[in-house]
């Protein structure tokens, strides 16, 4: 029972909308969350068609289909649904994935087996809509904005956007913020997944605002030294 509370504790701090732990108790995310662990102690006992019709029971009453093989930690939150998660993805503790994002593995035709998705590892957040594809490694507290596309290793603190996804002016793990920012960008307290390319792009205007001040402001002395 305490780990149930300090899971359901842990979406309340990600998620302002839930009045109580009840409440959360009917998120998709967390019953999918659910059936996934149900669902991969099956797989991992080699009990693969009663992990397949697990898995699929589960799709059909949220709108995620986890596949059950994929290995996930402590604290996982899906915010809403429609996420796909495919065979050997690996999520870390603490990770957030908002709607409709896709873990998406190499192509079944190339004859390559093993390891064909991608790691998650721990605190990361992948925005709304993104698709992460391959063996790749999100780094720690990287954070993938919405519709982003990403096709190569993150490093920690990272902010991708973009397709393919490429790193923003934003230092998102130069000095990680104690309290969590959602949908992976650091810019606004009142954030909205619709306005994310709106909102990264005035960090990096601020940044590099601060960037030609602090340039600006080294000016008068190097005349000086060069005066001298």
């Amino acid at each position: 029972m305490g780990q149930l509370t300090d899971y359901l504790d842990s979406i309340r701090a990600r998620d302002p909308a839930p009045h109580s732990r009840w409440e959360i108790l009917t998120y998709p995310g967390v019953w999918a969350l659910g059936w996934h662990r149900i669902a991969h102690r099956l797989y991992k006992a080699r009990w693969f068609l009663a992990a397949r019709v697990v898995n699929h029971f589960s799709r059909f009453m949220t709108a995620i289909d986890i596949h059950p093989g994929a290995t996930i930690g402590r604290n996982f939150f899906i915010d809403h649904g429609f996420v796909v998660i495919g065979e050997t993805a690996e999520i870390g503790d603490d990770v957030t994935i908002y709607q409709c994002v896709t873990l998406g593995g190499t192509s079944p035709d190339n004859g390559v087996a093993g390891k064909r998705h991608p790691t998650i590892a721990d605190g990361a957040i992948i925005g709304s809509g993104a698709q992460v594809l391959g063996p790749i490694l999100i780094g720690p507290r990287a954070r993938v904005g919405a519709n982003a596309v990403v096709t190569k290793d993150v490093p920690a603190g990272a902010v991708m956007v973009g397709i393919p996804a490429r790193p923003t002016m934003v230092e998102g793990g130069a000095a990680p913020e104690p309290r969590f920012v959602p949908y992976g960008t650091p810019c606004s307290d009142m954030f909205d997944p619709q306005t994310q390319k709106i909102e990264l792009l005035r960090c990096e205007l601020e940044t590099m605002r601060k960037r030609l001040d602090a340039l600006l402001e080294e000016t008068p002395f190097e005349q000086e030294r060069d005066r001298a």
